[in-house]
């Protein structure tokens, strides 16, 4: 699975504050980093902005840019106008990824001419006028009309990144399922789309944040997931995402399968951890804290 380092963010109390004293430093340690470490993007988040937006936005990117030129940068805020200082800021042969496009209509009519105008690729993001999608359906149908209006606007198919939404374990375990089966439709809605999510809000909540997150991106990626934005210190999700943890991919695929139904079932504990969490995941068992212990 492709990744996008998510690291470079506003909430982060060293990067928050590099943003605020624009101190390069930091920053470029981090991007730097992610790049090591083998993401395929690294995703700048300033958050709302609202206060000098264009102007930090552009100087974050200049800044990444300085170090690192041959990694995309997603570029990530809800100011609008930030997310056109970067676009116009944005130097060198890779392609922008602007995180993320609203299916709201007063966003996408003012973001998707931008984004055409600058060839850059989106997050079609499938959050609507009502908020978070109930289930597949609403998601399909958000999707439809989202995706729609990026054609209309030049973008095509290719340069979307469809971002179903991931919710909370604890919170709406069912909503997990319901990204899933939208995952298995994506492609005969929107032939040749792409895919992306922010994986570590399946965790958001719970003290079990890593194999959570690990587990997840096993299963979206079976389900036709094509990129996810994580945490690159995870090691372990990072060599999952590179292919080099077939054994415990093999787990998470067996549980799916009901080949194996109980954590007694396999014997190394790593593997037991993600026997429980795929079976809350998929909603075998009503989801507490205590469950992992």
């Amino acid at each position: 699975m492709k990744t996008i380092g998510e690291n470079l963010n506003v909430i982060k109390k060293e990067i928050g504050q590099a943003f605020k004293d624009r101190n390069p430093e930091p920053i470029q340690r981090y991007a730097l980093a992610e790049k090591a470490a083998g993401m395929d993007w690294i995703d700048i988040n300033l958050g709302p902005a609202r206060k000098g937006g264009p102007e930090l936005m552009e100087w974050v990117v200049k800044t990444v840019q300085e170090v690192v030129t041959d990694i995309p940068l997603a570029l990530d805020t809800s100011n609008i106008e930030a997310i056109e200082a970067g676009l116009a800021a944005y130097k060198g042969d890779t392609v922008p990824l602007v995180n993320s496009v609203m299916a709201r209509p007063e966003r996408y009519t003012v973001m998707l001419p931008m984004c055409a105008k600058y060839q850059a690729d989106i997050v079609a993001l499938l959050w609507g006028p009502e908020g978070l999608p109930r289930d597949e359906n609403e998601r399909a149908s958000l999707c439809v009309e989202l995706c729609y209006a990026a054609n209309e606007a030049g973008l095509a198919n290719e340069k979307l990144f469809v971002d179903p939404i991931i919710t909370p374990l604890n919170i709406q375990q069912e909503q997990l399922m319901a990204n899933l089966r939208f995952m298995a439709m994506l492609q005969d809605i929107v032939p040749g789309a792409k895919s992306t999510n922010g994986l570590s809000n399946c965790s958001n909540g719970t003290p079990w944040r890593e194999p959570l997150n690990q587990i997840y991106m096993i299963m979206l990626e079976r389900a036709g997931m094509y990129s996810s934005i994580v945490d690159y210190e995870d090691e372990l999700l990072v060599a999952i995402a590179k292919g080099q943890r077939p054994d415990l991919v093999e787990v998470v695929h067996k549980v799916q399968d009901g080949e194996i139904k109980d954590p007694g079932d396999v014997s190394d504990e790593t593997q037991k951890v993600f026997v429980k969490g795929a079976q809350a995941l998929l909603g075998h068992i009503l989801y507490s804290d205590s469950w992992f212990k």
